[in-house]
């Protein structure tokens, strides 16, 4: 049982589903790079794949053919059975078909569960498509930074415009790297508070002393040091849309605190003799599990007005081809990207399930692509702890069929902070072009573990007290890379772009 089995769902989210799914061929890449993205809905039970059949389009657009020169002008056939398995019938022929990354010949069965972990078909090593699951029919609906042409993106763009519109209190739940800052982003951008700021809180940073008056503010003299009153985050984002980032590392102290002001929209600064009233609207997000029992059980009901599950990039696999072609769009990389990627490197990317999802990918995508710019090009094993794993197929249907399970980084044993060196934190981030989640997995410690690290370092800065004028220094040198300025700044990667959106000075970054 997972989250997504406990948590208090929008209704939008099962009326989208689909009683009988349909099949759909997806373009992960093609040698004409409009065509990812492209795709075919199999309606009947048999469809014939070839150079110029079935015809491959983007929603509202005339369909074309896969054309490639490489892909033979005979028939590759699939045959759907009525349990939903898919045969595929390998006709004698020149061209070289892959099933998962492993050559096939003959017939060869697929159950409907390795189906829905998204099938990876390559075609005479020039042409990569993903046969998947559709339970949304595929329509124009971009939304800026939420890139995808699976099902599940579409659903979560469906809902970001329909709780766009309200002032509901949104629960953004999914593992580190899937965008739930993009998310945030996407539907404070949609709402009628778009002219006013996004104040993003991350909640695992705060001090556990005075995490109560960063939030709400304090008089003067409430504190050791409170020699003016100052405001909090919630006076900040009045009229505006305050995102709580990592919710589940709250500070106990502050929850209690967080289910008043959610309940009666009143909070008190810290030593203030009167309450103030709120205005913000309130996006909470968090990878971590909110059900064991450590989380404030009331906070978390009021948080679950309206719910948003961010499906990991191994559920995801049609959407990798136009992840990686924006990726390689970006700001960050546009400098650097090479096209011309290897058939067989794509391969492995499309058959990795990427524990890291979006953030994780574009790690690798950067390393791969620096490389080539240095006329290397980096082995994926190399880039990633265990191999991707191959699938063995049936040639006939099986009575029974255990998927495999999903690859994952190996688990790092985890050391004891006082064990930790200074160095060996300052590793830990240069090694994960400092995001801190990434490092702190690293070491085999717990992101607040990771801050408590780092607050106590002498050679990390907090960006705060870092100069404006040091700052864009460091991001020309960087030639607008985060990461790369991160670095230069001895700095956390997340706590910059933020300070820079605050500031108005980067460019529009997006993870997915």
């Amino acid at each position: 049982m997972n989250n997504a089995d406990l948590t208090l769902t929008s209704p939008i989210t099962r009326a989208l589903q689909v009683e009988n799914p349909l099949l759909c061929l997806t373009i992960i890449w093609h040698p004409e790079l409009e065509r990812i993205g492209d795709q075919t809905i199999i309606t009947g039970q048999n469809l014939a794949i070839s150079r110029y059949h079935p015809l491959f389009s983007k929603p509202e657009q005339p369909g074309l053919a896969l054309g490639h020169g490489g892909i033979s002008r005979s028939p590759l056939e699939l045959s759907v059975d009525l349990q939903g398995g898919v045969t595929i019938a390998v006709l004698a022929g020149r061209m070289l078909v892959e099933l998962d990354g492993k050559e096939i010949h003959g017939n060869h069965y697929l159950q409907p569960d390795q189906i829905s972990n998204g099938t990876i078909l390559g075609l005479g090593r020039a042409v990569l498509l993903c046969l998947h699951w559709l339970t949304a029919l595929p329509k124009n609906n971009a939304i800026d930074g939420l890139i995808g042409v699976g099902s599940s993106t579409q659903k979560v763009r469906d809902l970001i415009r329909q709780v766009a519109a309200t002032d509901t209190t949104v629960l953004l739940l999914g593992e580190t790297g899937t965008g739930k800052e993009v998310v945030a982003q996407s539907i404070h951008a949609l709402s009628l508070r778009k002219h006013k700021p996004l104040v993003s809180v991350n909640m695992a940073a705060l001090n556990d002393d005075l995490a109560a008056a960063d939030l709400f503010g304090a008089a003067k003299g409430a504190y050791t040091g409170a020699q003016t009153a100052r405001n909090g985050f919630f006076q900040e984002a009045e009229d505006a849309t305050l995102f709580l980032d990592e919710i589940g590392n709250a500070p106990a102290s502050v929850q209690p605190m967080l289910l008043r002001v959610l309940e009666t929209g009143d909070y008190r600064p810290l030593g203030a003799s009167k309450d103030l009233t709120t205005t913000a609207r309130i996006i909470a997000a968090t990878d971590q599990d909110l059900y064991g029992g450590g989380f404030n059980p009331a906070l978390l009901r009021r948080l679950e007005s309206f719910v948003i599950n961010l499906p990991p990039l191994r559920n995801r696999r049609e959407d990798l081809g136009v992840l990686i072609m924006h990726l390689m769009q970006s700001p960050s990389l546009n400098n650097i990207a090479n096209k011309n990627l290897s058939f067989s490197l794509l391969t492995q990317f499309a058959l990795y399930d990427w524990p890291g999802n979006i953030r994780q990918l574009r790690h690798f995508l950067k390393r791969v692509l620096l490389g080539m710019a240095n006329n290397e090009t980096p082995a994926f094993s190399s880039l990633i702890d265990s191999p991707p794993q191959r699938i063995t197929y049936s040639a006939e249907p099986a009575s029974s069929y255990t998927p495999p399970a999903p690859s994952s980084v190996e688990k790092q044993t985890r050391k004891k902070l006082n064990e930790l060196s200074e160095e060996d934190v300052l590793v830990a981030l240069e090694e994960n072009e400092w995001n801190i989640q990434s490092a702190a997995q690293a070491l085999g410690i717990s992101r607040p573990s990771m801050y408590k690290l780092m607050e106590v370092n002498s050679q990390i800065r907090r960006v705060g007290k870092i100069s404006a004028e040091e700052i864009q220094q460091a991001r020309r040198a960087a030639n607008n890379d985060i990461e790369v300025c991160a670095s230069l700044l001895k700095t956390p990667a997340e706590a910059l772009r933020r300070h820079l959106r605050g500031l108005d000075l980067n460019t529009k970054y997006t993870i997915g």
